[in-house]
């Protein structure tokens, strides 16, 4: 996979959003779910809600965010541009419809029972999907990311190689994301996946943004909720004058200093080790 070289001014302005992107973390701090009322009053144009996507808990928690910020867009990770073009007002009035208009049910997502009220929370809002189409990851995992974005995917620095530790890190997290049963000569291909999906995010927040004037909400993993290298960053290279708040949902408290502007801890979704299909059987 071969990335360009960056011309050494690139890299001093890349350094100084890295910069700023790291300065907020010093303001980062755990919350309780009744800050989700407040975080219009922070003036941010683009709200980053994340998730740990079979969890309950936090659809409700993006559902009460979404309430009080009615945004004037809503970017879904799990819907493509195709399906978010589908929603209408007679569909966000009947859930089962609206589900059964989407394919729902065959996207791989969990039930959609659990992302229904947050599409209603905002009833104005514009709908925009950010999905990455089968078709265009399984292009990045052997060509890369650029050619499977498109013209500007060098603007959301995607043309830029990653640092040997952060590549190494990433595949680290990869490994363990697919409980370490993927060959390693796949992990590579497996961060260009995420770090497309992270720039596909962020063109469609843009875009989002500069249709309605905003706020914009995005509906999204955790993972790609992160300041430090998820749709945030890609975001902060674009377009370095938009605002962004990005708010983590997660299950445990971070053992480090969480790379989100605000956190909130729930407790863990009752689910099967997703793992267990790996371990070999006890005889």
């Amino acid at each position: 996979m071969k990335m360009k070289r960056v011309h050494p001014v690139a890299l001093v302005a890349r350094a100084a959003i890295v910069a700023l992107i790291w300065s907020g973390f010093a303001r980062a701090s755990e919350v309780q779910p009744d800050a989700l009322d407040a975080l219009g009053a922070r003036g941010a144009d683009v709200i980053v809600l994340g998730e740990v996507h079979d969890n309950a808990v936090h659809h409700q928690h993006q559902a009460v965010a979404v309430r009080a910020l009615q945004p004037a867009a809503i970017v879904f990770e799990m819907l493509t541009e195709a399906q978010a073009a589908r929603v209408t007002p007679a569909l966000l009035a009947d859930p089962v419809a609206l589900g059964r208009a989407l394919e729902w049910d065959s996207s791989g997502w969990p039930d959609f029972a659990m992302y229904a009220p947050i599409f209603t929370a905002a009833p104005q809002a514009r709908i925009y999907g950010a999905a990455v189409p089968r078709d265009e990851a399984r292009s990045a995992i052997g060509a890369g990311p650029v050619a499977a974005f498109g013209p500007e995917a060098g603007r959301f620095g995607l043309a830029d190689a990653l640092a040997p530790a952060d590549q190494a890190a990433r595949e680290a997290e990869q490994a363990e994301a697919h409980c370490n049963a993927l060959p390693a000569d796949l992990l590579p291909g497996f961060v260009a996946v995420q770090r497309l999906r992270d720039a596909v995010l962020a063109r469609a927040a843009l875009q989002a943004l500069q249709d309605t004037g905003g706020p914009v909400a995005v509906i999204t993993g955790n993972g790609h909720a992160r300041r430090d290298r998820g749709m945030p960053a890609a975001l902060a290279l674009a377009a370095p004058q938009v605002t962004v708040l990005s708010v983590g949902l997660l299950e445990e408290a971070p053992a480090l200093a969480a790379p989100f502007d605000l956190w909130i801890v729930t407790a863990p979704a009752a689910r099967e080790d997703p793992c267990a299909a790996f371990e070999p059987e006890k005889s």
